[in-house]
């Protein structure tokens, strides 16, 4: 890499680096570190009489240093978190060559560096649980700066707050966050508190095709890639409901999956193309089944995570303990709009939407206009959990018509904090009925509802062989850590969120200031001095771009001859 492309402090680094290496440390050693203890097990483990911290070994990050001569003090960062170690320079360096503390530890190691140290454990007057090292390894030279996240009084200075690089750079978040760590940790104790609800109660965790030539399952945009050997279009699964149903035509009782899926649609605090969703479904139950079976996991999550069920979120305190209300979604339109929605057709439907303000696309069905008012109306007012029941069939072409009511569906979605987290039916297990269904998104489809479902002529087949009553749910395990860890964006809960790439400032070639009489080895110096376009170095000062020059000549020891000032003066002229 060109010198001129880092910063003073990477150069620094790389120097220390090559310093290390004339001394014959191996920035990077292969071969294995053994860790005995971590920080947090240390301090909950401390005693002066545990002979079992009196030859302790630990690796992590260097956070802080406090150089005080021959003695000096610093700060590790490992898996549990940070403990303050001591290196004494006569304990360090027993023998006559003192290079491993004066040179190695105090002037080529850096924050961010990761080490090895070891030594035994002790209380220092301070009170403060410490590890006096009488061995250092060095084990990864970090080469970029970290950013520096000062703390004093309880108040934090020159945090690593923006969410453009916190997100790009999660690595560094990672680093430098602590709560961000925490947060991930809980993500995935939610995943494990799911999988242990469902292992208990019998059912098998599978696994189904992300490529498929059919995007079946959900109402929603593709993403669409080609398979060359097989020279056929494929999609991303929007979800994973068609593949797991076949496995219960197939004679499983009970199958989940944890899946990725994938949506191309627009990107928001609560969506990302890109998400993971667990499904489940049960043969023999139904959707009042369901609905206690999902409270239950819920509840039970919340209490594996947080010891309570009641969590504070954003302002908002959310009690997850059972039972949740229940509302059906005309019942809930009525309540927040006043129109009884019910039996209306089409064009009285937009009528509504027109008096409610509702802007609407002429493709949308019934089925999409009364999501729309409910969207736009009543869904945000859902704080605490509630169970949304009884979709209209329109709106709902995967699940089994209500056993009272023909024009409804036994359907529910599950609102937490006014934004769905999960959704389920009875499943439908007509094939006929299935095959009308789906032909009705067909004609949506045609109409120019680009969300509208395909038709899956091989789950009408399988439904042909006969498919048992059965219950399944969907969850949005993104939205519901978000609810757990007291995110405010999806991004918060997904280690590396989908961005846009990153802006690079534009600059003008080599030949644009070539043509100025720049010789070609001094366009990169240029670039450094910060003029990337003609037009910039042409409106500088000539003497100021004189100085800067020769000076990067000389810091960079680029070994170019400088030119003189009336050179210069020429290429702005």
């Amino acid at each position: 890499m060109n010198t001129l492309e880092l910063s003073e402090q990477e150069i620094l680094r790389r120097n220390s680096l090559e310093e290390l290496t004339k001394l014959g440390i191996n920035a990077y050693p292969a071969e294995e570190y053994k860790v005995t203890h971590y920080s947090q097990d240390i301090k909950e483990q401390f005693d002066p009489e545990n002979e079992n911290l009196q030859d302790i070994s630990l690796a992590g990050r260097l956070m802080s240093r406090r150089i005080m001569g021959s003695a000096s003090f610093a700060e590790i960062k490992d898996k549990q978190g940070r403990i303050q170690v001591y290196f004494r320079r006569d304990d360090l360096c027993p023998g006559e060559d003192k290079t491993l503390y004066n040179t190695v530890f105090k002037k080529l190691l850096d924050i961010g560096d990761i080490i090895g140290i070891r030594g035994h454990v002790f209380k220092t007057q301070m009170g403060e649980i410490s590890i006096h090292v009488k061995e250092l390894t060095v084990l990864a030279k970090s080469l970029r700066p970290l950013p520096i996240v000062k703390e004093k009084d309880g108040k934090v200075y020159d945090a690593f707050t923006d969410p453009e690089q916190r997100y790009r750079m999660r690595y560094v978040d990672l680093i430098v966050n602590d709560p961000v760590k925490d947060a991930f940790i809980k993500r995935t104790q939610l995943m494990n508190s799911m999988r242990e609800f469902f292992n208990k109660c019998g059912y098998l965790e599978v696994e189904t095709p992300i490529l498929q030539p059919i995007p079946g399952g959900a109402a929603a945009r593709p993403f669409i890639t080609h398979h060359n050997t097989l020279n056929m279009p494929l999609y991303l699964r929007i979800a994973n409901e068609l593949y797991l149903k076949r496995l219960i035509v197939g004679g499983f009782d009970g199958v989940y999956e944890f899946a990725k899926d994938f949506r191309n649609e627009g990107m928001d605090r609560s969506h990302n193309p890109e998400f993971t969703v667990m499904e489940i479904y049960v043969a023999y139950k139904d959707y009042k089944w369901m609905m206690e079976f999902t409270e239950e996991m819920i509840e039970k999550v919340a209490l594996d995570l947080h010891g309570k069920t009641k969590i504070q979120v954003g302002d908002q305190e959310i009690e997850f303990k059972r039972p949740f209300k229940r509302i059906s979604i005309l019942d809930s339109i009525k309540e927040h709009t006043g129109y009884d929605v019910s039996g209306m057709n089409e064009e009285q439907l937009r009528e509504v939407c027109e008096k409610l303000e509702i802007e609407v696309d002429e493709s949308l069905g019934k089925g999409k206009l009364i999501d729309e008012i409910f969207g736009e109306k009543c869904e945000h007012t859902y704080i605490q959990p509630t169970f949304i029941t009884d979709y209209p069939v329109e709106m709902s072409p995967l699940a089994k018509r209500h056993r009272d009511n023909p024009e409804l569906t036994e359907r529910f979605e599950l609102m937490v904090n006014g934004k769905e987290i999960c959704n389920a039916y009875s499943e439908l297990n007509h094939p006929i009925d299935q095959r009308e269904r789906f032909e009705e998104q067909l004609r949506l489809l045609e109409k120019g509802d680009d969300e509208a479902m395909f038709i899956d002529y091989d789950f009408v087949r399988a439904l042909e062989f006969g498919m048992p009553p059965t219950s399944g749910m969907g969850i949005g395990i993104d939205r519901l850590a978000m609810l757990m860890t007291n995110s405010a964006s999806i991004q918060d809960v997904l280690f590396f969120p989908q961005m846009r790439p990153e802006k690079k400032k534009e600059k003008d070639g080599a030949e644009k200031f070539e043509a100025l009489g720049v010789p070609q080895e001094w366009v990169p110096v240029i670039h450094k001095a910060g003029f990337l376009k003609v037009d910039e170095l042409k409106q500088a000062n000539p003497n100021k771009v004189f100085q800067d020059l020769c000076g990067l000549n000389k810091k960079h020891k680029l070994g170019l001859k400088n030119p003189s000032s009336e050179q210069v003066k020429s290429w702005l002229a």
